[in-house]
């Protein structure tokens, strides 16, 4: 079966876009080869990527340019090459090599394709996914990086669940540009 891993930034104070939607709070100034390398690790690490309309799109207007090739050229290459799924019901077309997009119900696609052949998939940023996702019970695995910001207002990817999920740590991993990985199983 096929394992479905939400990975994501949020902030000290939990939010993954800040209240205009915008994530650039994520890309951490300070260097740290460290965090480059997991980066540029798990964007080759195969499966699919997993996305809505407002990632896809923002993703998609820059991943497959020359400045993302030169700026981070293993991220850009896994990122391009890497299969890709869309939800979405307002996209009428995706032009980003290697994407599907599905205007389905994303529930019952992931349950379908967690019992087909192939590599893991993973969620990036797409809050309404994730929480649609969770609350499903359809999310394996979280892995959550705390970047050293507050915000104040924002969203976080869980707006909409409105059961307790239950959630058991299973890895942290502290980066010296101040970065923690925290992963998490959901509970019963």
């Amino acid at each position: 079966m096929r394992k479905l891993v939400v990975f994501n930034n949020v902030t000290l104070d939990g939010y993954f876009v800040d209240a205009q939607g915008d994530m650039r709070w994520a890309h951490n100034p300070k260097p740290d080869p460290e965090w480059d390398a997991f980066v540029g690790a798990n964007a080759g690490a195969g499966g699919a990527l997993v996305f809505g309309r407002v990632t896809y799109e923002l993703m998609a207007s820059y991943w497959p340019t020359p400045m993302a090739a030169q700026n981070t050229p293993s991220v850009a290459e896994g990122m391009n090459g890497s299969e890709k799924i869309v939800f979405s019901r307002t996209l009428e077309a995706v032009s980003w090599s290697n994407t599907k997009l599905v205007k389905s119900d994303p529930g019952a696609e992931i349950r379908k394709l967690k019992n087909e052949p192939g590599g893991g998939m993973c969620v990036l940023g797409s809050g309404t996914i994730v929480a649609q996702l969770a609350e499903q019970g359809l999310v394996d695995e979280y892995n959550l990086v705390v970047v050293p910001v507050v915000l104040g207002k924002g969203r976080t990817m869980f707006d909409g669940v409105k059961k307790k999920l239950g959630m058991k740590p299973t890895k942290t991993r502290a980066f010296a540009n101040g970065n923690v990985l925290l992963c998490y199983e959901p509970v019963a």
